[in-house]
């Protein structure tokens, strides 16, 4: 799998948040203010874990097992919602 486009490697059964830790322990995203945020609770509570995954962002990191091909992004800032034809 990669991160931000650089490859990352993990054990199976890891989480996507167990293996960032891991690997650097960095941050997997920048709240809106620019502040770094990184797993904290471990079980889907805090949300600090945010992470893009293949493509779909405010994804939990710490409750989504890696998989072999995964393309993980750090958030940075707000994302926007996705909206709904019915929502215009």
């Amino acid at each position: 799998m990669t991160l931000d486009g650089e490859p990352l490697t993990a054990r199976p059964g890891d989480t996507v948040a167990a293996a960032l830790l891991a690997h650097s322990g960095a941050a997997s995203r920048q709240s809106v203010n620019g502040s770094s945020r990184t797993a904290f609770c471990m079980m889907g509570v805090c949300f600090d874990c945010l992470i893009e995954v293949d493509g779909q962002p405010n994804t939990q990191g710490c409750m989504t097992l890696v998989r072999d091909g995964m393309a993980l992004r750090r958030q940075r800032g707000l994302r926007d919602i996705a909206r709904s034809d019915a929502d215009a």
